[in-house]
This record gives structure tokens, C-alpha cells and sequence, in this order.
């Protein structure tokens, strides 16, 4: 490698990239050099665009709001929904436990009507059968009678 001699004619400046340098001309590379170069070549958003961006954002973020609204209209009729499911449910099943429970009583009022109705039916029929018997023996008593007389006639 050439060395440079300084001469009073050089300048810092100039002295500090020939010391820099790597295979005659071709400076070294830092990394806090490679970070300035990267911030001087980031473009610099203008405040219309930076206008536009921030509206464009808060337009999705109204977009996704009145979607987070919609979902929730949806669950809640979903819930009051499945609420009133559960009610008429509930109902229906309130309602047949009633009928089921009208419908024993009124079984264990038609079993006591019959046994009652058997019980009169009982008592109408041993009456008439004693009427009956007392008639029949009545007949005999008369037939009897009717065989000693022809008997003795």
C-alpha cells in the first residue's frame, strides 16, 4: 500500500478518508454509517399524505367499529333468541306437566265415579234380587200349595 505524506496543503477532512480507505479507493463501511445513509434515504411523508393515511385509517377504524356494533346486535337477538327458546321451552313443558297432572286427577275422579257406580249398582241389585227371591218364593209356596190340593183332591 502507498502512504500519503501529509502535506500542509491537505486537508483534515481529506486525511481522515485516505485513512479510511480499503484497496486504494474503496472506503470501509461502519454501521452507524450505513444508519445515517438508511435516515437520509427514507422519504419524508409530506403533510397531505400524512393527512390522507390518518383519514384512510379512521375510515377502517369506522368500518371495523360499526362491523364490532353489527356483531353485537347480532349475539344479543342470538341470546334473546335462545332465551326466549328456553322459555317457550319451559313453558311447553309447564304447560304439559299441567295436563298431566289434570289429566291423573281426573283419572283418580273417573276410578272413584266407577267404584262408586258399582257400589250403588251392587246395592240396586241386592234389593231386586231379595224382591226377586222372595217372589220366587213366594211362587214356589203357592205351586206347593196347588200340588197338596191337587194331591188331596
Amino acid at each position: 500500500m502507498k502512504r500519503f505524506t501529509a502535506n500542509p496543503m491537505t486537508t483534515l477532512e481529506y486525511d481522515w478518508w485516505w485513512g479510511k480507505r480499503v484497496n486504494d479507493n474503496v472506503p470501509m463501511s461502519s454501521q452507524e454509517n450505513t444508519r445515517l445513509i438508511e435516515e437520509h434515504l427514507q422519504v419524508i411523508s409530506s403533510e397531505l399524505e400524512v393527512k390522507l393515511e390518518a383519514d384512510k385509517m379512521r375510515k377502517g377504524k369506522n368500518e371495523a367499529k360499526e362491523d364490532l356494533d353489527g356483531l353485537k346486535t347480532d349475539y344479543k337477538k342470538l341470546h334473546l333468541s335462545m332465551k326466549t327458546a328456553r322459555l317457550d321451552a319451559r313453558v311447553r313443558e309447564d304447560a304439559l306437566e299441567r295436563d298431566l297432572l289434570e289429566s291423573q286427577n281426573e283419572k283418580v275422579g273417573l276410578r272413584s265415579r266407577v267404584v262408586e257406580l258399582e257400589r250403588s249398582l251392587h246395592q240396586y241389585r241386592s234389593p231386586n234380587s231379595a224382591i226377586e227371591l222372595k217372589a220366587s218364593l213366594n211362587k214356589i209356596e203357592e205351586l206347593k200349595g196347588k200340588i197338596e190340593e191337587l194331591e188331596t183332591a
